[in-house]
């Protein structure tokens, strides 16, 4: 999974108050965000697309591709206020999630009904997404004091999931994917509040954020129901 990416933006949504925004720059603001975020979507699609055929090498290549990924979250933060460039390492960061979720959709597709699999784990994260993104909007709860303790929360499932690449248990390999999809769901519930009110000093650490919750939620699930899947 890439839990490890979602500290990302995390500071921001608390740094920066939406009484320093206008209705028109908070409106404006959504908008920019969200269109980042389907952009992002294509961009990773693309890179899970390109990164299938060559899965294996990939797979060989994954601790200097993942220096890589993190080095592009890394180096976004730096640029993100820099017009083109900014937007330059925002897509290479996403084309390369994609490109790092390649062995599992490999994996996954080589399994008996594994594209059904795939599209009902997508399906299934789309759901989800969109249901947590709505009540979000709705609620009259407020999200946005929730954050260190679902700080605290991912933490916990990266230290376990670190400790099950060891023990190589499906029990708890199960356990940290229904916790994974619990928690990025609820962080959907609080990066849509704080996108709404101008919370992230910019639309592309919103964008991120989102981006980052809906593929942890996909990822988990195809975890969970390719394990599910399997004959034996």
């Amino acid at each position: 999974m890439g839990l490890y990416n979602r500290d990302y933006a995390r500071e921001n949504a608390s740094t920066y108050s939406s009484h320093t925004k206008s209705d028109a720059q908070i409106v404006s603001f959504v908008k920019e965000t969200y269109k980042l975020f389907a952009a992002s979507m294509m961009a990773g699609a693309v890179g899970a697309y390109v990164g299938v055929p060559m899965a294996g090498t990939i797979a060989a290549n994954f601790f200097p591709l993942l220096i890589l990924e993190i080095g592009l979250l890394i180096g976004l933060h730096f640029v993100k206020h820099k017009q083109g460039i900014n937007l330059m390492v925002m897509f290479g960061f996403v084309f390369m999630t994609g490109l790092m979720l390649a062995p599992l959709l490999s994996h996954t597709l080589g399994m008996s009904g594994g594209g059904t699999i795939v599209g009902n784990a997508f399906a299934m994260t789309s759901l989800i997404f969109g249901a947590m993104s709505f009540y979000a909007i709705k609620t009259t709860k407020d999200f946005s004091g929730y954050g260190k303790p679902l700080m605290i929360a991912l933490v916990v499932i990266v230290l376990f999931s670190i400790v099950n690449l060891f023990m190589g248990s499906p029990l708890i390999a199960i356990l940290i994917s229904g916790a994974a999809v619990v928690l990025f769901s609820i962080l959907v519930t609080y990066d849509t509040q704080n996108i709404i009110k101008g919370a992230y000093e910019t639309p592309i650490d919103g964008a991120i954020a989102l981006y980052l919750d809906f593929l942890n939620i996909f990822t988990s699930l195809l975890h969970l129901f390719g394990i599910f899947g399997k004959d034996e």
